[in-house]
C-alpha cells in the first residue's frame, strides 16, 4: 500500500519512541512509504530550529527518509479549502504519488472533507488499520 507521511509523523518517528517510529517500520517493511520534497525541507528545517539537532543527526536522518520514494511537488495544487496554505502543498505531493493514505497529525488536514483520491488519517488509525489487515478496494 501506498502510504505518504506528513512532516509532522516523520518528526515523531525520528525523535521520539512508541507509535509513530513502530508505523514507520512497518511501512519501510511492509508497505510502500513515500513522502514530499517540500516534507524533507520541512523536516530538515524543524529538527535545526525546534531540536536544535547536530548537524551530522540532520544528514543522517535525511539520508534515511530518501530512502524513501520522493514525490516532487507537482505545478498544480488541489481545489480543496485549507486553513494553513502549505498543507495544500503536502496534499498536491500526496495525490501526485497516487497515495492510498496520507499519514498526518495535522488536525486541519485530517478534517479536510473535499472528494480526494486518498483518505487522510492519524498514525494511531493508520496504525489499527495496517496492523488489522487493512486494504483499500478500488
Amino acid at each position: 500500500m501506498k502510504v505518504f507521511l506528513d512532516t509532522n509523523v516523520l518528526i515523531s518517528a525520528f525523535t521520539t519512541r512508541g507509535l509513530s517510529v513502530d508505523l514507520y517500520r512497518l511501512l519501510l517493511s511492509e508497505h510502500e512509504p513515500m513522502t514530499g520534497s517540500v516534507n524533507l525541507l520541512e523536516f530538515k528545517d524543524v529538527l535545526e530550529r525546534k531540536f536544535r539537532a547536530p548537524a551530522r543527526d540532520i544528514k543522517f536522518a535525511v539520508q534515511r527518509l530518501k530512502e524513501l520514494t520522493i514525490i516532487e511537488l507537482p505545478e498544480d495544487l488541489p481545489a480543496v479549502h485549507v486553513r494553513d496554505p502549505d498543507d495544500l502543498s503536502v496534499l498536491a505531493c500526496a495525490i501526485a504519488g497516487e497515495a492510498e493514505l496520507l499519514v498526518t497529525g495535522d488536525r486541519d488536514l485530517l478534517t479536510v472533507r473535499a472528494k480526494l483520491p486518498l483518505w487522510i488519517v492519524s498514525p494511531r488509525v493508520c496504525w489499527e488499520f495496517l496492523r488489522a489487515g487493512g486494504s483499500i478496494s478500488s
